[in-house]
Formats: C-alpha cells, structure tokens, sequence
C-alpha cells in the first residue's frame, strides 16, 4: 500500500557554518560554476539547504511504494519558476535502487509504476493521433546513449496505417521514433531536426528521452525523472542548446530522464563541504574556524574546486549494464502507455 504526504517541515538552520550558509549559498554557487543538476528534486533539496525553509511558489509531495520512492515537485507560477530556475510545470521523481538490477520480475513492477506516472501525461483525445519519441544523446558515448538505445529498442508504427489491415493494427497508436545525434555530428540542433519532423508528420505529442547530470553519483541508474515541461539538450553538462519544449515545436512535449553522470567537481565540493563540517565539530578547530571570516573560507573553497576540469565528469564503470536495464524499463513502459488496448497477435509478433 502506498501512502502520499505533502512535506510541510521548515528546513532548520545549522548552527554551525557550511560551504551552503557561505556567501553565494550552494545553490548561487553550483550555478555560477555551470554546474547545476538537472533533477528538480536535487535542486529544490539545494535551494531549501540555503533557505531553510519552504519555497514559495512551489510545492513538494511524496509517494512511497514497495520498490519506489516517488517526489512531485510542481512549480505553480512565475515566483517559483524564478527561484528553481525552472519551467513551470510538473517534475515527477522516480527513485528505486532496484532500477538497475536485471530481474524480469522486478523491471516488470517497476514498468508498471512508471506507466502510472506516464498515463496523466498522455491523455490524446484519438489513437489516431500520432506520437513522435526522440532519443537524444550519442550513440558513440555510453553515459550518453540512453536516447538512441531507446529508440532502437521501440518499435515504430506510423507506417504501417493505411499498409497494414485495420484488424491487424487494433489498438496501436501510429508512433514515429527518431534519434537525431548530436551537434558536434551532424552540425544540426537537434531541435532543428526534430522541428523539421514535427512540421512534416504532425504529431500530437512528442515525447523525448535523454540522458541527464545528477547532483549525486547515488541519483545514476536509480532515477528517472518525467517533467512536462520539454527539455534543454546538454544543459546538465554546459553546453546551451536550443530547448525542446512546446513554445519551441508548436506541440506538448513530455520529456523523460535517467542521470547516467555527475560533475567531478560537484564531488570534489560535497567531500569538501563534508570535510568542512567534521572540522568544525572538533572543539578546538572549529573555534578557530569560526574566527576566520566567511568570505576567505569561501574563496579557499572555489579555489579548490577550481582543480576539477569544468568537463570532467564521472559515471560508474558498470554503465553499460545501467544503460541496458534502464532502456527495457523504459521502452516497455512507453510501449505500453501508448498502445493499451494492442492486438496481441500484433504484439507478439512486432514486440
């Protein structure tokens, strides 16, 4: 049984100073240094650390289910959008330890919760209605290769209308994929590509998949986050792309997400930031610190982390089996979401 509970705690103030009561505050911090989280969860958890308490204008709940912590995170108007530096909209975290296990039983459960989550997002009025999936990321770097995976896992049904019988095809959504790579391969934003598509097959909804940065290496391959918000290619790792979103495609998008990196230097600051409060708790030595002032700590800190490259990034060395376990998941919750009434003759013989 799951139970759902609006957080309404106020964030308490350490008494002692951290590297996030500094002066830039850890979120300002992670900001300036390009370096910020793509989950919303990790960046609302960032902004109450700084804040100590609530966001205004935007609101938190939790879901608890057997194998799935679940957070909602809706940023409601423009005060909150300003804060969280994030769209408006709804930012739903997935989070199971059991998401990279390969077990047939528990990716079947775990497909199932997140078709739960997927099925308010795609209320089309017709299953006529087309959907468009695009992969994003590169095939030839594993921690990015979520996005074309998927879509090599998917089978695509736009072009058997009107080819195939109608008793054949009941119940299946005509669905177009597409992987369009990356800049630095094909010289196009992926969102002129995918604008391209959008303007020559007319779907209804797009939904994008695509690798993203996480704020903690205990987010990669346990994570997924649905937003429907859209989505801005490369923005976890610095690089600004043209957004794919509905102002952009003329269309709702549905963005859906797995952390497969986390920045070295987001590392580097939370054993810093770790080292720093240990320090402080030993009488002697955090006496001393606190007679240091704020502003120097705070420079030898940056300083610090000025020796983690701005493109060095980590991700474990079992990626590959991440990548894998998480693409099932993921193409059969899709799957399913968008054909739920499939002939299941059809079914066994394209699936």
């Amino acid at each position: 049984m799951s139970k759902e509970k609006k957080k309404q705690k106020k964030g308490k103030t350490p008494s002692a100073p951290t590297l996030a009561s500094l002066p830039a505050g850890k979120f300002e911090l992670y900001r300036r240094w390009d370096m910020m989280p793509e989950l919303a969860l990790e960046a609302h958890d960032l902004l109450r650390g700084d804040h100590g308490g609530e966001i205004p204008g935007v609101e938190l709940t939790e879901q608890v289910e057997r194998l799935a912590t679940i957070h909602t995170v809706k940023i409601l108007n423009a005060q909150g959008s300003r804060i969280m530096q994030k769209p408006e909209g709804t930012y739903i975290t997935i989070y199971s330890k059991e998401l990279a296990t390969n077990h047939r039983g528990i990716q079947q459960e775990l497909t199932q919760i997140l078709c739960r989550y997927l099925q308010p997002f795609i209320q089309l009025p017709a299953l006529s209605d087309c959907v468009l999936v695009v992969g994003l990321g590169n095939w030839n770097s594993t921690p990015d290769s979520l996005g074309p995976r998927l879509i090599n896992a998917l089978t695509a049904t736009r072009h058997l209308h009107g080819n195939v019988p109608e008793e054949i095809l009941e119940g299946v959504r005509p669905v177009a994929t597409i992987a369009p790579g990356v800049l630095g391969m094909t010289g196009i934003e992926s969102a002129e590509i995918i604008r391209g598509v959008v303007n020559r097959i007319r779907p209804k909804l797009i939904i994008v998949v695509d690798a993203l940065a996480a704020g903690d290496t205990s987010r990669i391959g346990t994570t997924i986050q649905i937003s429907d918000t859209g989505i801005a290619p490369g923005a976890g790792i610095g690089n600004k792309r043209t957004g794919i979103c509905a102002e952009t495609m003329g269309v709702p998008v549905l963005s859906i997400g797995i952390p497969t990196v986390v920045k070295a230097r987001i590392i580097a600051h939370n054993v810093l930031e770790s080292f720093w409060e240990q320090l402080h708790h030993r009488p002697q030595v955090g006496k001393l610190l606190e007679e240091l002032p704020q502003p120097l700590m705070h420079n030898i800190m940056e300083t610090a982390l000025k020796s983690c490259q701005d493109n060095l990034e980590v991700t474990p060395k079992e990626i590959d089996d991440l990548i894998q376990n998480c693409t099932a998941i993921l193409a059969n919750a899709i799957t399913q979401t968008l054909h739920p009434d499939m002939n299941q003759d059809f079914a066994d013989s394209a699936f």
